[in-house]
C-alpha cells in the first residue's frame, strides 16, 4: 500500500506564530505576566539537546544541565513579555511564576520521545 504524499508543505514547518501565555504573578494577586511563546524548529531541539547532555565517555556516564536547557529556551523561544523582560530577568523570576514559565516553554525532551513514538 503506498503512502499518501504531504499535499499542504506548509504542516511540515515549525509555527512562525507565537502563543500568548497568561503567568500570575502571585497567588494572593490578580496581576499576570504575558509571554509570547514560539514552537522550536527541530534544529533548535537538536540544538537544545547537544547543550545539555553532559556524557562522560571515561566513567560511562551522562547528565543533564537543566540551568543550560532553560537558559537557551528563554533565549530562543520567549519572543517577548508584557511588561518587557530581558532574558535575564526572565531567568531571576519568583519560583511561583518561574514554574510557570517551565510549563509552557517547549521541552526539547518531549518533542524527541514524540518522534521516536511516532516512528
Amino acid at each position: 500500500m503506498e503512502r499518501q504524499v504531504v499535499s499542504d508543505k506548509n504542516v511540515l514547518f515549525a509555527q512562525v506564530e507565537t502563543v500568548c501565555h497568561e503567568l500570575k504573578v502571585a497567588p494572593d494577586r490578580e496581576e499576570y505576566l504575558k509571554v509570547w511563546v514560539q514552537e522550536p524548529t527541530w534544529l533548535q531541539v537538536e540544538q537544545a539537546l547537544g547543550l545539555v547532555m553532559n556524557l562522560n565517555a571515561n566513567q560511562g556516564s551522562m547528565g543533564i544541565d537543566f540551568n543550560k536547557m532553560y537558559k537557551f529556551m528563554v533565549e530562543n523561544f520567549v519572543e517577548k513579555t508584557e511588561p518587557q523582560l530581558s532574558s535575564i530577568e526572565l531567568l531571576r523570576l519568583s519560583p511561583y511564576v518561574g514554574a510557570q514559565l517551565k510549563e509552557i516553554l517547549p521541552n526539547p525532551f518531549n518533542d524527541l520521545s514524540g518522534a521516536e513514538e511516532g516512528n
